[in-house]
């Protein structure tokens, strides 16, 4: 008689093709998962998406991730956020951000929000802004606003595409950066109101109208 496979087995069959080579296979073993969820499955998702090499193949443990039941999912990835690895951090808070629960914002602390590491940070900034309730919309912008003059071009790009969400509320919390010690601080505020005020502007041109902008005001050309 033929034995039907139990849910081990396919908790197995999961292990195995994640542990795959061949991105391919670990792809098409995801996209089962997330076809055909099952509880068993969460641990062994949430293992491979922090080592994950792959990107289309962390995306779509992501997506797998999100079709299982939430309530189940959700304990995995709050405990994630305390990894030591980075990855597993940064890929637990993209999940979050996918999943939208509303109960989940206050797993992102201030740690998140200035982590050392840009990938943890930028994916923090994404998750909050989108889980944020509206009384504590100030609180973390001001939190953000510590992050004016972070990194390069990318990373500001990714800090002013959380104050574009947050929206008007929190200008004030910009315009106040606009007046810091530090010019980069300075240039990169004036960059962000900039961007709210035109979300399909190209950061870079508004970054350099910015730099413009504090030239004028400091009389001090920018030396190429």
């Amino acid at each position: 008689m033929t034995n039907t496979p139990n849910v081990m087995s396919l908790a197995d069959r999961l292990q195995s093709g994640l542990d795959s080579h061949n991105p391919s296979t670990r792809l098409q073993a995801a996209l089962t998962a997330g076809t055909t969820p099952d509880p068993t499955f969460i641990t062994i998702l949430m293992r491979h998406v922090a080592a994950e090499s792959d990107f289309f193949v962390r995306d779509m443990i992501t997506w797998a991730l999100t079709r299982h039941d939430h309530d189940q999912v959700v304990p995995h990835l709050v405990a994630a956020l305390s990894s030591p690895v980075a990855q597993a951090q940064s890929q637990a808070l993209h999940t979050l951000s996918k999943l939208g629960e509303p109960t989940t914002w206050q797993a992102i602390t201030t740690d998140h929000l200035v982590a050392d590491d840009d990938e943890i940070a930028r994916t923090a900034w994404r998750t909050a802004v989108g889980l944020v309730p509206p009384e504590q919309q100030l609180n973390l912008a001001s939190i953000l606003a510590t992050q004016f003059g972070r990194g390069d071009h990318d990373v500001q790009r990714s800090l002013s595409a959380a104050f574009v969400t947050l929206g008007d509320p929190v200008s004030s919390v910009i315009e106040q950066a606009q007046h810091s010690d530090d010019a980069r601080v300075r240039i990169h505020a004036t960059a962000t109101l900039l961007l709210m005020a035109n979300p399909e502007a190209a950061f870079e041109t508004l970054l350099d109208q910015a730099q413009r902008v504090e030239e004028e005001h400091s009389g001090s050309p920018r030396k190429e």
